[in-house]
């Protein structure tokens, strides 16, 4: 069992921590009631995975410095025959994440879909092709709205007990996969049996191909105008 007492030891944030979004993700999980790094590991798969992600080789350097710096203590707390740890978020450790849920900086949107790069680049494939992959991108975000769906009734939960932001973020993710199977119905309904127009390529290097631009793509994007001094 942890000693509340010695959970509520220290009042203040340190002035001299400096932590990473995935250690304020650990701290967020523990004053959630993850309790452990096994359970903040379970807690983050049925939440926050969709957008944010964060590793086992994260998570226990994460409690360990948050631990050594007194925003969370830890006890031992075996289960069994296998060893375990059981932590609780200090009044520091409060102090600390609201502290930076508070914090007034850039918050960089971040995304990494290689979907989206294959369909940027699927003119070069023939059509049925294209359509496959543009088939396989919406039914990804069919499972993943499916698997969000699935634990909406934890955020429910959740929510009942004051806690109700994981709910709205969840929702936020069911929108935008929703949005992404929208568009891409869309889309294929609107060239289901022909391509829009034959893709521009580049022309060949060789000497017969060059015509005015010298062998130089005829289809390029445009750079944004910008703003003359």
């Amino acid at each position: 069992m942890i000693d509340r007492r010695t959970a509520k030891r220290s009042n203040s944030q340190p002035n001299d921590i400096d932590l990473t979004p995935p250690t304020y993700v650990v701290l967020g999980m523990v004053r959630l009631g993850a309790r452990s790094g096994y359970e903040i590991k379970q807690t983050v798969e049925l939440s926050i995975r969709f957008f944010w992600t964060i590793s086992q080789a994260q998570i226990y350097p994460s409690l360990e410095r948050l631990e050594q710096a007194g925003l969370i203590v830890g006890n031992a707390d075996p289960q069994g025959q296998r060893p375990r740890r059981a932590y609780e978020i200090t009044a520091a450790g409060e102090a600390a994440l609201r502290a930076w849920l508070s914090r007034d900086e850039p918050m960089p949107f971040e995304l990494r879909d290689i979907a989206l790069v294959k369909l940027f680049f699927a003119d070069a494939l023939d059509h049925q092709e294209a359509v496959r992959l543009l088939r396989a991108t919406r039914q990804r975000s069919e499972e993943r709205v499916a698997a969000l769906k699935a634990v909406e009734p934890t955020g429910r939960d959740a929510a009942e007990e004051g806690n109700v932001y994981p709910l709205l973020t969840l929702q936020m993710g069911v929108a935008f996969h929703e949005a992404m199977i929208d568009v891409c119905q869309t889309f294929e309904r609107r060239f289901r049996h022909h391509r829009p127009n034959p893709p521009r390529t580049a022309r060949s290097a060789s000497p017969q191909g060059r015509g005015k631009t010298g062998g130089r793509p005829t289809a390029r994007m445009r750079e944004p105008q910008r703003d003359r001094p």
